[in-house]
């Protein structure tokens, strides 16, 4: 990519992204209010979907829904949020109910085309059609009195949003070859702080009326109990529209407003050549975008998101199963302490370390050598951006990616937690099996992460 740190310089073919390993090459300064802004607009996601899990299977229960029957919360609160339940009897595990998120599967099918229509109209307004289908989800979601229009507000917002895969595109827009691996390092501490902040604020603020009986004494509160985490919610992803309209600039270069100096007048037609140039690119066919030098970045991510995902399920069921199964035997309190450490010290370490350690390492031997999950977000995000052949089509490539990460994040909990069952309920390789398998996968995964193109050698 350009190392040239004005936003929406279209990206050459051979411009490497990562310097080569110990070179000395002095970085450029992160334009640090348009990260900031940004990592403020990523953080109302996760605050607003984790805002619910407090509450999601009291409501469940008090919509009356299961008839009765506790054991099927686990499965209407999976379709709703994605969440895992593990299902034990006297101590006994006898499986695991998983249904992928109803937001992330709707997200699936339209993040692509959200990311390909940024290419043409900018990043800025899908931002705002992201954001105000958060907003309007989450009213309608608070308003709900029964499954099916909680289904649909958690439908409506995974369609209307494809802020992820436009937030990476524009943070590649806005850093070049030096400093864009310390910007990706801040995307793992904003989903950490906003997966605890969330629970906080929906568990603090549900059913109002019975903390608080004289300040929501009213019958609304009543009816809808859950409406003021809702309403928070939907009034942070308000304030971020705002924040965004009026600080963030557009980084795609064909709807930048360019300064008028006698020098950008001088060569206004050579610029306006150029311009009909890139977006005849972002209007190429999809298609033509499946290079290897594409597909390869993607399958990587996709692997890794199919393994990651897998790995997250697994890893409170091994808690929680007994230990005469091979469990830890994990109490649900213990649990919930053990991942909020895990995901505090990942989030933490990686805003320290990240850049730190792809100057050192490079990127592909980070990728290759890594064990940390979220450095290996870190570094395969750099691959995808690296691939575009230019800015003009990054969202369109950071799309299919993003699409790519769903699906696999859709199946993986499925397959995983159903061999997890298998193995312990047959003691197959002594109850063992998905492990294995998975271990198997990773091998795959392993000489997957080889056939990514050498940056440093690129370098040269």
């Amino acid at each position: 990519m350009d190392t040239s740190n004005s936003p929406g310089v279209p990206a050459s073919d051979t411009t490497p992204l990562i310097p080569a390993g110990g070179s000395k090459k002095p970085k450029t300064p992160l334009p640090k209010l348009q990260i900031g802004i940004l990592m403020a607009l990523q953080l109302m996601e996760p605050i607003a979907s984790t805002s619910i899990f407090p509450y999601i299977n009291q409501l469940i229960r008090e919509l009356g829904i299961t008839g009765g029957d506790d054991a099927a919360v686990g499965y209407y609160a999976g379709i709703i949020v994605g969440a895992g339940i593990a299902t034990c009897e006297n101590g006994f595990f006898i499986g695991y109910d998983y249904q992928e998120s109803l937001f992330f599967a709707a997200q699936a099918l339209t993040t692509l085309r959200w990311s390909r229509l940024s290419d043409r109209i900018g990043r800025k307004p899908v931002l705002v059609i992201g954001l105000s289908g958060g907003c309007i989800s989450m009213l309608c979601f608070g308003l709900s009195t029964t499954f099916w229009s909680l289904v649909i507000s958690r439908c409506m917002s995974g369609f209307l949003n494809g802020n992820v895969g436009v937030m990476k595109t524009m943070v590649g827009e806005l850093t070049d070859s030096t400093n864009m691996a310390q910007a990706f390092a801040f995307f793992p501490i904003v989903w950490c702080i906003g997966g605890s902040v969330g629970p906080l604020m929906g568990g603090t603020l549900a059913r109002p009326q019975d903390r608080w009986p004289a300040l929501f004494a009213g019958s609304f509160w009543g009816q809808y109990p859950y409406f003021l985490p809702c309403a928070v919610a939907a009034c942070l992803f308000l304030v971020a529209i705002l924040l965004m309209s009026i600080l963030l600039e557009e980084t795609l270069s064909t709807k930048r407003q360019p300064r008028l100096t006698s020098t950008t007048t001088g060569v206004s037609s050579s610029a306006d050549t150029e311009s009909i140039a890139q977006q005849s690119m972002a209007n190429m066919p999809l298609r033509d975008l499946l290079t290897p030098t594409v597909v390869i970045p993607i399958a990587n991510y996709a692997m890794l998101a199919f393994l990651d995902i897998s790995f997250r399920v697994l890893l409170p069921l091994f808690f929680s199963t007994p230990t005469y199964l091979g469990g830890l035997g994990f109490s649900p309190s213990s649990i919930g302490s053990w991942l909020a450490l895990f995901g505090i010290v990942d989030g933490v370490f990686q805003a320290l370390f990240f850049a730190k350690i792809v100057d050192w390492l490079s990127a592909k031997r980070l990728f290759f050598l890594v064990v940390v999950w979220h450095l290996a977000y870190g570094t395969i995000f750099l691959f995808i951006t690296a691939s575009a052949p230019s800015n003009n089509v990054l969202g369109a490539i950071n799309g299919l990616g993003q699409t790519s990460a769903s699906v696999a994040r859709a199946v993986g909990p499925a397959l995983a937690t159903s061999l997890f069952a298998l193995s312990k309920e047959h003691n197959i390789l002594g109850g063992n099996a998905v492990y294995v398998v998975l271990i198997m996968l990773a091998g795959l995964f392993r000489w997957l992460a080889s056939q990514l193109p050498d940056l440093q050698d690129r370098d040269e």
